[in-house]
């Protein structure tokens, strides 16, 4: 076998190995992000909720006090979801608004630039939390188990396989 030859199958070995732990991204991109927002939601929604409130009145938010409790409540318990992988892609959703919000409404006011734009923390997590929509919470989550038990989605074409 000719070094050229062992490298291709170095190469490909590797590649299976990672694809194989494709699931390992995944769960610490939802467990950090997860314990983020579940932290975040802790702090509004039992300690700093009618100064979120206020603080929704001066951006102009309708309805602040209501949303207050509303954002506060989904990041909590969606930050718990994500932790989970419970329901991931259904909460990844409204996560990903709040996120849309905050920087239209708190953050865009800061920014400069492109690179002041995409240094924002808004943005990467609403790019992560679009990311989970997509790709679904990985291996290691209660969404894979039950979509297995059920034969749904991915978890079901990975059990026939």
């Amino acid at each position: 076998m000719n070094e050229r030859s062992r490298i291709h199958r170095l190469t490909v070995h590797l590649l299976e190995c990672l694809r194989e732990l494709d699931w390992v991204p995944i769960l610490l991109v939802r467990l950090s992000v997860g314990l983020l927002f579940f932290e975040s939601g802790r702090g509004k929604l039992f300690f700093k909720l009618e100064e979120l409130g206020e603080y929704f009145v001066q951006l102009g938010i309708p309805f602040p006090h209501f949303n207050a409790t509303f954002v506060a409540s989904i990041e909590f318990i969606g930050g718990i979801c994500l932790v989970l992988g419970v329901l991931t892609r259904v909460f990844a959703v409204p996560l990903a608004f709040t996120m849309l919000v905050a920087i239209l409404t708190a953050q865009l006011g800061k920014v400069n630039t492109v690179g002041d734009f995409l240094y924002l923390r808004e943005v990467l997590l609403l790019v992560i939390l679009v990311w989970l929509v997509f790709s679904g919470p990985g291996k290691i989550s209660f969404d894979y188990v039950i979509s297995r038990k059920f034969r749904l989605g991915a978890g079901a074409a990975e059990k026939s396989s």
